[in-house]
């Protein structure tokens, strides 16, 4: 193992690498930003850079929240339902869905043949879980071309996920971190058949490595993102995805995945300077003002969400912004009535926020570090400030009950006319939570979830739960499922329906 940084620059080589660079995202419509960054990482090293997004060859990305309709409200309430004798059915649908929306791309398989006919030194896959076979896919068509291929993705640190993904015929290996600083060593390494264990993160078909590279630290280290050869002329509007910082200030949620993904451990953050300078050059780049903070709680550091908030106007005129935060309970938590009003005149057009549940109880049993008065408060401010708000929520949380979720609809009912958007799911134990470590060492706090096994290929557990989904449950299920198909069938308001379907 290598022992300094000097000695992991020391890998690099004179001679510039020809990288194939293909982007299986095709869910956004705007450019990846992970991506954006490792591209620019590679090319600022001199290697050149060929990128392939799905997009470009006319592979439709998949739209996001669009207004419902009632065919939207009905698969909603078949995907949800607890009805007995119905378990079986409607795992079986899934399946057949997922499976159909899984399979390779036929447009994808061909264009990746195409580029990797002209023989690049190494083939780089950037892969979400439902990615599987086209990774599989593409990797047999690497192998017969003789090019080595690295896979990466957010999920890739955990190491049940990567044990699975690694025996894929033709991978030479995967990466389970932040590659920012490190991935044109990397490239190195791996076309002049160096050593990859000398990288931590790197895990190996064989099983050898280590699954998870440490956190990166130092945030402004990151070039800035290049973007350029991203299809700009199939985005509906050109749109810039961009960080404050990586991880959650609060990181306690109990089901979050988010927290324990490569670039979600541990919150750390950019400087305001370097945040703001970002957003400059990008605007004259690409000629926008329009920009997309993926931050996972864009409140974690208050005191920059409002230097950004003092700044943005006079660093780039005219800017239209949207965000993620987290409604806590921090005596300073940055969202305060005339916060929330300085960010919508500062440009802020559109806030999500993990509403989850209108039952303080639930809540409490998530470790959610909120209350349902302040997520209450903070949806009228926001509304009133002219912010388009949209929530998360989801059913069948360990220990829910009828009376939860008839608290949850009561919540949507009396506060629907300010919400423009909750997107509700079924509760999931997704691996390396808190809750995943809680359920499958056998803790006695949820003698209601009754493991079946575990899809270790999209790092999820299969369970059942017990109890408490009689017909007072499914009633009451049933009216939140109304009051949010009431919300979802309503247009967005003016000011933000450019970022409609962007979170």
């Amino acid at each position: 193992m290598i022992s300094s940084s000097a000695q992991v620059r020391r890998l690099s080589t004179a001679r510039s690498h020809d990288a194939l660079f293909v982007d299986l995202n095709n869910f956004a419509s705007f450019p990846t930003l992970a991506v954006g960054i490792l591209v620019a990482a590679l090319r600022n090293a001199g290697h050149r850079v060929d990128l392939l997004v799905p997009l470009a060859y006319d592979v439709p990305a998949s739209a996001r929240e669009k207004p419902d309709r009632f065919v939207h409200h009905l698969m909603r309430r078949i995907h949800l339902s607890t009805a007995p004798g119905t378990a079986a059915m409607i795992d079986r649908l899934r399946s057949l869905y997922y499976r159909r929306q899984r399979r390779p791309h036929r447009i994808v398989v061909r264009e990746v043949a195409r580029a990797l006919d002209r023989r690049p030194d190494v083939l780089l896959l950037s892969a979400y879980l439902q990615h599987h076979a086209t990774v599989v896919a593409l990797c047999r068509l690497a192998k017969e071309r003789g090019v080595p291929v690295l896979l990466g993705g957010p999920a890739f640190n955990l190491k049940r996920t990567a044990d699975e993904w690694r025996s894929i015929d033709g991978l030479t290996a995967i990466y389970g971190g932040e590659a920012d600083v490190v991935m044109p060593d990397i490239v190195d390494a791996i076309v002049a058949g160096g050593d990859l264990l000398a990288f931590p993160g790197i895990q190996l078909p064989d099983g050898r490595g280590a699954v998870g590279a440490p956190p990166l630290r130092q945030l402004d280290r990151s070039p800035v993102p290049d973007f350029f050869d991203f299809p700009w002329d199939r985005y509906p509007v050109r749109i810039i995805p961009i960080m404050t910082g990586r991880g959650c200030q609060w990181g306690r949620c109990l089901f979050c995945s988010d927290v324990v993904s490569a670039n979600g451990r541990t919150y750390r953050t950019r400087s305001l300077d370097m945040v703001l300078h970002e957003m400059r050059e990008q605007a004259r780049r690409f000629r926008t003002s329009s920009f997309l903070f993926l931050d996972l709680k864009l409140n974690s550091n208050p005191p920059l969400l409002r230097g950004l908030v003092e700044r943005v106007q006079a660093e780039v005129p005219g800017a239209q912004w949207i965000g993620t935060v987290h409604v806590d309970l921090r005596k300073d938590n940055g969202l305060t009535q005339r916060e929330i009003k300085a960010a919508a005149t500062a440009g802020m057009r559109r806030v999500s926020f993990g509403l989850e549940s209108g039952s303080q109880r639930m809540l409490d049993l998530m470790d959610k570090g909120a209350s349902v008065e302040a997520n209450e408060a903070f949806i009228r401010h926001a509304s009133e400030a002219g912010i388009s708000v949209r929530c998360t929520m989801f059913k069948g949380f360990p220990g829910e009950t009828a009376d939860d979720l008839e608290r949850t609809a009561h919540f949507l009912e009396r506060n629907g006319d300010r919400i423009d958007r909750v997107r509700f799911n079924d509760f999931s134990i997704l691996e390396d939570t808190p809750i995943w470590h809680a359920v499958t060492s056998g803790d006695d706090r949820y003698p209601d979830v009754h493991l079946r096994g575990a899809d270790v290929r999209h790092a999820r557990l299969r369970y059942t739960r017990s109890g408490g989904e009689g017909r007072a449950y499914r009633a009451a299920k049933a009216r939140v499922l109304s009051a949010v198909y009431g919300i979802n069938r309503r247009p967005l308001r003016d000011e933000a329906r450019m970022f409609d379907g962007l979170m």
